[in-house]
């Protein structure tokens, strides 16, 4: 099965909604992660490393993107790893 090429029009569409997500999750873990301080600092860089992947060029054969979902998978992860820590 071919993938389908990855557009400009295609990535920005998804960026207000990634955009929406990650400021829901921050919202969720920013008091539950000052308790659990490495946890914090893997969200932020991980935050930062979304940042900079949204400000590359576009050309790069869907691996951008591709790593910008599996950042932002990545980061839902950490706040659910928090939630979970806190629950137990």
């Amino acid at each position: 099965m071919k993938a389908k090429p990855v557009t400009r029009r295609s990535v920005l569409s998804a960026l207000p909604l990634g955009g929406a997500v990650m400021a829901t999750l921050a919202a969720r873990s920013t008091a539950a992660a000052e308790r659990q301080p490495a946890m914090a600092l893997a969200l932020e860089a991980l935050k930062k490393a979304e940042a900079s992947l949204e400000l590359a060029s576009a050309d790069k054969g869907g691996h951008r993107v591709k790593a910008m979902k599996l950042t932002r998978a990545a980061m839902r992860e950490v706040v659910l790893g928090i939630e979970y820590d806190n629950r137990h």
